[in-house]
């Protein structure tokens, strides 16, 4: 089996439609805050999509702020993707 690569940098975001009306950055960090971020999600069984590149513009957005509507877009397609992921796995599940 590989050894996995450190996470270099990782973001959290939070998305309630009852709260905002956007997602907001709710964690950011390098290092070995990246890999406490990762490990959290884990632990709550919170699905982590990885795309560096969508992680490097999100790490310019300052903790408690709504993503700029310039990343809708791209942000709405990766929530697309984890809603999708979380159905498939309630359906093995239930």
């Amino acid at each position: 089996m590989a050894e996995r690569k450190p996470a270099n940098r990782a973001i959290a975001i939070l998305y309630n439609e009852n709260e905002s009306g956007a997602p907001k950055v709710v964690a950011s960090g390098k290092g070995i805050i990246a890999e406490k971020i990762i490990a959290t999600a884990r632990e709550a069984g919170v699905h982590i999509q990885e795309d560096a590149n969508l992680v490097e513009l999100l790490s310019k957005v300052p903790i408690g702020e709504e993503i700029p509507t310039e990343l809708y877009q791209t942000v709405a397609e990766v929530l697309a993707f984890v809603y999708q992921m979380n159905e498939k796995f309630k359906n093995k599940m239930g």
